[in-house]
């Protein structure tokens, strides 16, 4: 079963009402390349309260070149408690992005059952425009216990089921990543290109210029005009399976039913040689 998706996004207001509830945890997931740039960017300015989450570091697991898989059950319990994050947590995760680092905090939690997540609509922006407080001190919580549930595989899939399916109808990859990226480009790994068959449906082109997230209806739109229907079994991927994710969850607030995350992404396809790749 998939997780409830109806009431994941949530304004500045309904925060302010509930940022002061011990129960709710706030997460500052503002990236840049290298962990120290990030955390500069969170000590220059955070929504009060929040801890500081670096996906690459809390979110994620792996060894060169593929260093992005979601963490297995032992070690998310690990690293999501030790965010403070336990099975009552209440997480709301926002960045300066529209979601785009938030949305792999998500998946994570999802994907080993845990529901109690929002999203901030706006990110620290909307944050910031409608008065709230900011922090430049960091901030911490107590060590919480996590117990993964079973994981939600229809939330996620490998690369050798994706390659078995390419040609299944009605499965359709979602490559999201910009169009440099897709047509070989720009490249990023050791081979440059797409997956087979997939379609470039740029994942920022589901934000709005104020990083708020489009109508469900926009995003249906744009996506069926390019064969992308709800009754489809999608895959989106990227480069490490985080602008992934936030395309997975706009498909998801769009009402599209069956969305999975290829978490390796480019980063294990494009460096596999045993894989087809197009350009």
């Amino acid at each position: 079963m998939n997780p409830p998706i109806d009431d994941i996004l949530v304004d500045a207001e309904w925060l302010a009402q509930h940022i002061d509830d011990p129960s709710v945890l706030v997460a500052d997931c503002q990236y840049h390349d290298d962990p120290a740039s990030a955390l500069a960017a969170y000590r220059k300015g955070h929504i009060s309260g929040a801890v500081h989450v670096y996906w690459p570091r809390d979110l994620a697991v792996g060894t060169p070149p593929v260093t992005n898989l979601i963490p297995p059950p032992t070690q998310a319990a690990s690293l999501l408690g030790h965010l403070g994050i336990g099975n009552d947590t209440t997480v709301v995760g926002y960045d300066v992005e529209g979601g785009h680092q938030a949305a792999r905090l998500w998946l994570v939690l999802a994907y080993y059952g845990h529901d109690r997540f929002k999203l901030l609509n706006g990110g620290l922006q909307r944050w910031v425009a409608s008065g709230g407080p900011v922090s430049t001190t960091d901030e911490a919580r107590p060590e919480a216990i996590f117990r993964p549930r079973p994981a939600r595989e229809q939330m996620r899939i490998r690369a050798d089921e994706l390659r078995d399916r390419l040609a299944e109808p009605g499965f359709v990859v979602a490559d999201v990543r910009r169009p440099t990226e897709f047509d070989g480009t720009e490249r990023r790994a050791a081979r440059a290109g797409h997956i087979p068959g997939a379609r470039n449906l740029f994942w920022q082109d589901n934000v709005r210029d104020d990083w708020t997230f489009c109508m469900p209806a926009e995003v249906r739109a744009r996506h069926e005009a390019a064969g992308v229907t709800p009754t489809c079994e999608v895959v989106t991927y990227c480069q490490a399976g985080v602008r992934a994710a936030h395309a997975a969850l706009a498909l998801r607030l769009a009402g599209y039913p069956r969305v999975r995350v290829y978490d390796g992404s480019w980063s294990e396809w494009g460096n596999d040689l045993s894989l087809p790749i197009e350009r």
